[in-house]
């Protein structure tokens, strides 16, 4: 047994759930095979506690890391605040000029707070919006993290209707009960779903991802955003995940459509924990009515790592670079399906796409083809996150094997093999199957 796989047997005595984070679980990938732990990180290579190098062409550090991991200019604006102190009784300087970038970027917004993580931007920005509307209800579409206020919609009268948005089967257990009906998700591109909700409850909010595995149709941002403020809901967008991956800020930029607030995380300090909640002055002023406030929102690494990121990004327009990376999977992933008549779904914006095989064995598939790209040296699943470092060799490299593994699968299609003999261990977990 390799040691990335010992390590996480004993993690799983000692740590709930085995990992911090459930999209990180071994069983999401290859059970009892997945290498599980890195010993060090460059460009687009990671290398196992066994120091095996492997080519990331799978999730890039669940998208944190659009420039690649350890991108050297970041990497030395962070040593070198850390040689200057990370945290002190005073505030950093970082923070102010960072805000200043966002409120340009963003040139609706006046006004920025700051976290470390996606689901605490999330929790700030329905907290600040519920303070400004004066109202407890939220209608969300889409994922927007693991804290009380989300998950409470699987107290509502159906019990699961995060099937759609998250997983299915999420079990709020520890989520109090009287938050029931204070959340209510409602489909994308579904307006009258949207009206409805807003008719029938005590709307104040309205939470979404501008986009996800597909896009606005009939002017379906428009129409969130006329509903919004018809009836003086403030109107939220989470880029999280999408912001920096096909503008220099929010993918709301390419449907002429502005937020009250938006959040970015992930790719906005390349690997380093940094969120933001930018927001319009009249709504921002609430967060000084309500509580909200931590210690480690104050340190310096992560406003530090977001200015040089954000440098970076703007000098080389590293979301025109990624995009075009994303959409050459994409296509390669078009030609080897119709290469070997195997059906899949392909979703998502470029920069972090991925696919679906439509059958019944689509699990097992998705295992095999982990299981041999490791084999090759490759970290691959149905997913690809695209970074700056994805040269076009890798990128073949990819294809070509993908185009091998895509032959076998047809032969387990037309019954000529047997995809649970090819399988070296079991099938892995299914994971997020987000609305949007």
């Amino acid at each position: 047994m390799k040691k990335g796989q010992e390590l996480y047997k004993k993690a799983k005595r000692i740590i709930p759930g085995g990992t911090m984070l459930l999209s990180k679980r071994p069983e999401l990938f290859l059970p009892e095979i997945w290498p599980s732990y890195f010993s060090k990180a460059k460009g687009c290579k990671v290398w196992t506690l066994d120091s095996e190098e492997l080519i990331d062409m799978s999730i890039m550090g669940i998208g944190t890391n659009s420039l690649g991991y350890g991108h050297p200019e970041v990497d030395e604006k962070v040593q070198q605040t850390i040689i200057k102190g990370n945290m002190s009784t005073f505030n950093c300087p970082e923070e102010v000029e960072l805000a200043e970038e966002l409120i340009e970027m963003n040139p609706w917004a006046d006004m920025v707070r700051f976290a470390r993580s996606g689901g605490e931007a999330n929790a700030i920005a329905v907290r600040i919006a519920r303070a400004a509307s004066g109202k407890d209800g939220v209608a969300i579409c889409g994922y927007h993290g693991w804290h009380d206020w989300y998950l409470s919609v699987n107290h509502n009268s159906n019990n699961d209707e995060l099937s759609d948005h998250l997983l299915p089967g999420l079990k709020p257990k520890g989520v109090p009960k009287n938050l029931k009906n204070s959340v209510f998700p409602f489909q994308y591109n579904n307006i009258k779903e949207l009206e409805n909700i807003i008719k029938t409850q005590n709307i104040g909010t309205i939470k979404m991802e501008v986009v996800r595995n597909f896009g606005p149709e009939n002017n379906f941002l428009q129409e969130v955003r006329q509903l919004a403020s018809k009836n003086n809901i403030v109107l939220i967008f989470d880029e999280c995940t999408s912001g920096f991956r096909e503008t220099y800020g929010g993918i709301y930029k390419k449907f002429n459509v502005e937020p009250d607030i938006i959040m970015y995380g992930k790719a906005l300090g390349n690997g380093y924990a940094i969120t933001s909640v930018v927001g319009r002055r009249e709504i921002m002023e609430y967060a000084q009515e309500t509580f909200i406030s931590s210690t480690f929102w104050t340190e310096r690494i992560g406003p530090s790592a977001a200015l040089k990121s954000l440098e970076v990004m703007k000098r080389i327009k590293s979301w025109e670079i990624i995009t075009s990376i994303g959409n050459k999977i994409k296509d390669g992933w078009e030609k080897i399906s119709k290469t070997h008549s195997i059906s899949i779904s392909a979703s998502a914006i470029p920069a972090v796409s991925s696919f679906t095989i439509n059958c019944k064995n689509s699990l097992h598939y998705k295992t095999f083809i982990t299981q041999e790209m490791l084999k090759k040296g490759i970290l691959a699943s149905t997913n690809f996150y695209a970074c700056i470092d994805h040269s076009q060799k890798y990128v073949d490299d990819y294809l070509f094997n993908l185009n091998q593994i895509f032959h076998i699968i047809s032969k387990c299609e037309s019954k000529q093999l047997n995809i649970n003999e090819l399988l070296d261990n079991q099938i892995c977990d299914s994971g997020f199957g987000r609305l949007n």
